[in-house]
């Protein structure tokens, strides 16, 4: 699951550096902004690619719990992307359906990695070890 984050969030991010009037129409919000918006979404993605990057780094390099505590983190980008939709009374379907459930399911992601990475440390002493003998 920690992939299809990396991969979807660089996805999304170079989509609105290189198309953002091609991108913009499926985030929720009513209208395009006024005046010369463009700057403001090629912000948007280079927050989305920085965000990948992270992700993507910490995974490439097995730093697991790490990497749990950065989805939870990230997982408030989506969520005030749904705010942000909701505020400017965009669609409600775009709000929940697209930045809620993304950022419901990265969060579900970090908790994984988290209780997963917790598990590891726990094991107990009478557990024996395949391949090894009791001295």
């Amino acid at each position: 699951m920690a992939t299809a984050v990396v991969l979807f969030v660089l996805y999304l991010g170079l989509s609105f550096i290189l198309a953002p009037g091609a991108s913009t129409p499926g985030v929720g919000l009513p209208t395009w902004p006024a005046g010369d918006g463009g700057g403001f979404l090629t912000m948007k993605g280079i927050r989305e690619v920085s965000m990948g990057l992270v992700v993507g780094i910490l995974l490439l390099t097995g730093h697991r719990r790490a990497l749990g505590w950065v989805l939870l983190m990230e997982a408030v980008a989506p969520f005030g992307d749904m705010i942000n939709v909701f505020a400017h009374h965009g669609s409600v379907a775009a709000a929940l359906g697209i930045h809620g459930l993304n950022s419901a399911l990265i969060a579900i992601t970090g908790l994984l990695m988290l209780r997963e990475t917790g598990k590891a440390h726990e094991v107990p002493a009478s557990t024996p070890v395949p391949g090894v003998r009791p001295a």
